[in-house]
């Protein structure tokens, strides 16, 4: 679905109805069910943010697009919810495995080297000795 919002601020509720194309009870409902949470004036009238807008093009692409009834918009955002928690917590996580990564590292890169206690001596390969009559002998020119 498009966008339909053309600028930032609050939203009345007949604003919001007409620029979805949707009856004003129908976000009544929505908030009665608690999918949408628009914040009141003084007067008590409902205005809807431009984050409440994103989230009725969800609901309403949900609904519309694939169908979904109430019940499953409400699990559809939960779970949404808990994956957006998940990953704030995700990225908290690596963010403090690299700061204590930086933290911990040397600036000499052979400091991650365990010494050993005794040098270890690698065997020199020698050339194989070549025996008349051996296939590696015999050479075509």
């Amino acid at each position: 679905m498009a966008t339909r919002r053309k600028s930032k601020g609050a939203y009345m509720i007949s604003a919001v109805a007409e620029m979805y194309e949707i009856h004003p009870q129908t976000l009544r409902l929505y908030e009665r069910e608690g999918l949408l949470l628009p914040s009141r004036s003084d007067g008590n009238t409902r205005l809807y943010t431009d984050e409440d807008l994103e989230r009725l093009e969800f609901i309403l692409n949900l609904a519309r697009d694939l169908g979904v009834n109430i019940a499953g918009i409400a699990v559809v955002l939960q779970m949404r919810e808990r994956m957006e928690e998940m990953n704030r917590q995700m990225q908290g996580f690596v963010d403090y495995v690299r700061t204590e990564m930086l933290t911990h590292m040397q600036p000499n890169p052979a400091a991650g080297l365990v010494p050993m206690r005794r040098p270890v001596i690698f065997p020199v390969k020698t050339p194989a000795k070549v025996v008349k009559g051996s296939p590696r002998a015999s050479t075509k020119k």
